[in-house]
């Protein structure tokens, strides 16, 4: 029998406050008011000299809870960031402010740090708001909850407890000192996951994170969790040091462990006096490792004068600057990106410790034209202790450039990122004594982080790979059908009606993938551009599958963007032709770039792509495909896009850079990274394979996730199995309990393989004729697993040998479209936080236009949530100012709880029933049943009803009646809100 989650939580606690620690475990802080007396009597302890050991007064207190309150976790995080490490909250008494401290996050494991564990926490009882209310284990510093942690026996999955957060963040119990809350972390007790603090739409099960050690080995036990990740002084560096606030996004980010043991390993190298490199494979996360690497170090270190980010000039006017521009937002990073080296030699030179952002190009120019040998500034700036660190290490700089800044700073420490080394089997060119490989360059590995480990973490998504080119073909009879009207109609048969779950067609509205399709030329990719606009326009013999157009009627929605150069002889050709797609683009966003401010261009459309702010969640401004020559192809992240298109020769030494554009982690629906190649399906096949094991150190192990042949097989394997447990959906029913439990599993396998051969662009329908299938049946099979799942879920039954039925699994192979409620709010929640911008009357109302479009078609499925969006929206735009700033998310949910409440409030009263009787029956209905029909039939005051109401109902008839009041009454009414 699995443990009581009470023994569960007393371990945790025992183990966390157990030998030498510093956690104090707190029983008597169980609600609110205790939690603000705690902090009070904390800040005034920290802060004796300055209150002059007078006690804060009711009013200063008042005022200081209002400013420790927060509007989101993000808004906390900014607060938390503090001045050089410092949070304060300020009082003004008489004449004098008073700047007290809150936290001093350089005083970690020390000084004025106070810890504290509490357990069993009310969370903000009101009168008939008591249940579920109460928080397992938080972890305070200095009085205020930081961490917050969910656990779940090991009869329920560690997701249960996401679920539950999520729970309480919808229901806003994260407010007031709770509200500081940075980081969640759940567990069943045998697997353990933690996560950034953020609002519940934000919040995907794929961006949990389990704990590795150094070796890349899973720590997934809570008591060792807790000894490794919660302990101090580790639980302070997690919230303190190692996250990150994306302002561009308004999220908090947490790192993964593989980026926190690379930082600490660079520490410990910068104490040696030693370089090196990261090996950490591409879509990691090597930009936000590399920006909190670089911004640790100069707080950990006290030799190193100044820490310098080096990049390529192209990267700093695109993504990276982008980036750190978001991260560095609320610290004391400077990021250089002024026009002159001036500028650059100012910064060096002043004596402040800094970390600097700038540019390779810059830092020659400075080396070698602005600085003069002898000068005071010259020695100054040369003898300067400097940590530059380098990400794209190999692309952004060359080993001659780094032995040029090398031998002038001569004291220096260097520290390169790269997903794909160098190594002697694919070394630099020998020129002098140069370096070849990346070690040679940098140094040893100091930590290591491959495409193998990040599958099997699931930090990356593994990759699902086509060569789909004609095979035997020699080189020149490829290059001789490249460009072809044939070759390119075939190709873009399949990226337009082959792809439809490759990009996600499927999801509805603003949900959808994107792809990018690479050529070998800028000629060609305007080949296909114009042959794009033919098809769209009906204008050549291949037409658009009506199933897509029926997904997204306005599919494609496409764009082109290459280098154009002055002094290419071709120049003008395509400067006109880029004309043309810049009109094209301008007509599909109401934009307005030309060829002069091409850059803008190219950083709208990197945006635009990487759907990164809640602008691109709207259909409206989102982008199906792009054809690109070589841009994007390297370090570009949009998370979103999931296939690459490859009509060209393979690329060996850039293969992974390319194929890593496509397998970020984005939502549940998004399974693998997809490659499509269409030229030299041998050649490909022999390149993938040398890459992976290259980059998968030897061992490719799954980094290629799936291939037809065996989908196709495992597909079979999977439908016979479940056939041979029911021949068809309807001998499900007469199952026992325990072949029920096999049929969820057994299904379970069916989706993911259905889902996965579907994706491959050589599926067709006809193919499930020789089994026989088809989607009808599939739908039959869903519909019976769903309400297994339930039946199981409801009644758990006796404990059974096996493993336990967790409703912790979304299916995949599901293609009904579909606008749902999230998908509503994100839209409202993009236009209110527009507000703000100076768009033009027309682009605002047809934003309006488009959100009111979509609430119109949500009605046909949900017509009374749908109604009171309508309202909410309407209300936004009579009264914009009052909505501005807001969370609306959480606006939305009020309103949507409060109209609930408000009908079990009427119910309540109208039959004499405690009103969290009502409630918890009503949140807990299913499938027509009441949890406990009994319990609310004796709950039913029949005394005071035949008192307090005219022409009363006999008592014999007074439950009955009441019950069916409730099935057709009450949840008729409030059914449709609580499915939002």
């Amino acid at each position: 029998m699995a443990e009581l989650e009470s023994v569960l939580e007393q371990r945790l606690i025992d183990q966390l406050c157990s030998g030498d620690s510093q956690w104090t475990y707190r029983p008597d802080i169980r609600n609110e008011e205790d939690l603000w007396q705690n902090f009070k009597y904390i800040l005034e302890q920290n802060n004796k000299a300055k209150l002059n050991d007078i006690p804060l007064s009711d009013t200063e207190f008042a005022k200081i809870k209002n400013d420790v309150s927060h509007s989101s976790f993000y808004d906390a995080g900014k607060w938390l960031v503090g001045e050089n490490g410092r949070v304060y909250v300020h009082v003004q008494r008489g004449n004098e402010t008073l700047h007290l401290v809150v936290m001093n996050n350089e005083h970690i494991a020390g000084g004025t740090s106070t810890y504290e564990v509490i357990n069993q926490f009310q969370a903000f009882k009101t009168e008939d708001d008591d249940r579920d209310r109460r928080f397992d284990v938080s972890l305070l510093i200095n009085g205020i909850p930081l961490i917050h942690i969910e656990l779940k026996n090991k009869d329920h999955a560690y997701h249960d407890g996401f679920h539950q957060v999520k729970k309480y963040i919808d229901e806003g119990k994260f407010h007031g000192i709770f509200s500081n809350i940075q980081m969640f972390v759940v567990s069943n007790a045998i697997d353990t996951k933690y996560f950034a603090a953020g609002r519940s739409s934000e919040l995907k099960t794929d961006f949990m994170t389990g704990w590795v050690d150094n070796d890349n080995q899973p720590v997934g036990d809570y008591l060792e969790f807790a000894k490794v990740v919660l302990k101090i002084p580790e639980a302070h560096e997690m919230v303190a040091r190692y996250t990150v606030l994306d302002n561009d996004a308004k999220k908090l980010l947490i790192l993964r462990p593989y980026q926190i043991h690379a930082i600490e390993a660079m520490r410990n190298a910068s104490k040696r006096g030693e370089s090196g490199f990261i090996w950490h494979t591409t879509g990691s996360g090597k930009t936000m490792t590399s920006y909190k690497a670089t911004r640790n170090l100069l707080m950990d270190i006290p030799s190193i004068d100044m820490t310098v980010f080096l990049i390529d000039r192209k990267d700093l006017d695109q993504q990276t600057s982008t980036a750190f521009k978001s991260y560095a937002n609320n610290d004391t990073i400077d990021v250089d990106n002024t026009e002159y080296a001036d500028a650059l030699i100012k910064k060096l030179s002043d004596g402040n410790r800094r970390m600097i952002v700038t540019t390779i190009q810059k830092m020659q120019i400075m080396i070698n034209k602005k600085l003069k040998e002898g000068t005071p500034i010259y020695d100054k700036i040369r003898n300067l202790r400097v940590a530059f660190v380098v990400d794209e290490c190999h692309r952004a700089v060359t080993p001659l450039t780094k032995r040029i800044i090398e031998r002038f700073f001569s004291k220096s420490l260097w520290y390169g990122f790269t997903g794909t080394p160098i190594f002697p089997q694919n070394s630099y060119e020998q020129k002098g004594d140069l370096p070849q490989t990346t070690e040679e360059m940098y140094g040893k590995v100091l930590h290591k982080y491959t495409i193998k480990n990040a599958i099997h973490d699931n930090a990356v998504l593994g990759f699902m790979i086509e060569n789909l080119g004609t095979k035997g073909l020699t080189s020149d009879e490829e290059a001789a059908i490249e460009g072809t009207e044939g070759h390119m109609r075939n190709v873009l048969n399949v990226v337009l009606n082959q792809s439809y779950a490759k990009l996600g067609l499927g999801l509805g509205r603003g949900k959808t993938f994107e792809g990018i399709l690479t050529v070998s030329s800028i000629a060609i990719a305007q080949k296909y551009y114009e042959f794009i606009k033919k098809v769209k326009n009906g204008e050549d013999k291949l037409k658009i599958d009506e199933d897509v157009l029926k997904a997204l009627p306005d599919f494609p929605k496409f764009a082109i963007t290459y280098s154009i150069s002055e002094n290419e002889e071709s120049s003008k050709v395509n400067q006109d032709k880029m004309k043309e797609s810049l009109k094209d683009y301008n007509e599909m966003f109401g934009t307005n770039f030309g060829v002069e401010n091409i850059q803008a261009y190219n950083t709208n459309l990197n945006k635009r792509l990487g759907r990164k702010e809640s602008t691109y969640n709207d259909r409206s401004q989102q982008l199906d495909l792009v054809i690109v020559v070589d841009r994007l192809l390297t370090g570009f992240d949009a998370p979103c896009l999931s296939t690459i298109f490859i009509d060209r020769q393979p690329i060996p030494q850039n293969l992974i850079q390319a194929f890593s554009r496509t397998n970020r982690l984005y939502n549940e629906h998004k399974k693998y990274g997809q490659v499509v190649t269409f030229q030299a399906p041998n050649e490909f096949k022999v390149a993938i394979d040398e890459a992976l094991k290259l980059y998968s150190n030897g061992e490719v192990g799954n980094a290629v996730a799936e291939n037809w042949d065996d989908v196709k097989l495992s597909f079979e394997v999977a439908l016979k199995a479940i056939r041979d447990l029911a021949n068809d959906p309807k001998g499900v029913i007469s199952l026992s309990r325990s072949q029920k439990k096999m049929f969820v599993h057994l299904f379970r396998d069916l989706d993911r393989s259905y889902a996965h051969l579907k994706a491959f662009s050589t599926f067709e329908k006809e193919m499930l004729e020789q089994y026989p299938f088809s989607e009808d049946e599939y739908v039959d099979w869903a519909a019976v697993y769903k309400n297994v799942v339930q039946e199981l879920k409801d009644d758990p039954g006796p404990e059974e040998p096996g493993e336990p039925v967790r409703d912790d699994y979304e299916l995949i192979a599901f293609n009904k479209i579909r606008v749902d409620y999230e998908y509503i709010v994100e839209l409202i929640r993009g236009f209110v936080d527009s507000l703000d911008e100076s768009d033009s009357e027309d682009s605002y109302e047809k934003k309006l236009e488009e959100i009111q479009k979509i609430i119109s078609e949500y009605a046909e499925d949900n017509p009374k949530l749908a109604e009171l969006l309508e309202k909410i929206l309407t209300d936004i735009t009579e009264n914009k100012d009052k909505y501005k700033g807001q969370d609306v998310t959480s606006i939305i949910n009020d309103m949507r709880y409060a109209a609930i409440d408000n009908e079990i409030m009427k119910f309540a009263k109208k039959w004499f029933i405690p009103q969290d009787i009502v409630k918890y029956e009503a949140y807990h209905f299913r499938y027509g049943a009441l949890a406990n029909e009994t319990k609310l039939k004796e709950s039913a005051d029949y005394s005071a009803y035949s008192t307090e109401t005219i022409e009363p109902l006999p008592k014999f008839r007074f439950r009955k009646a009441m019950i069916e009041d409730f099935k057709e009454g009450l949840m008729t009414e409030i059914g449709p809100l609580l499915k939002g």
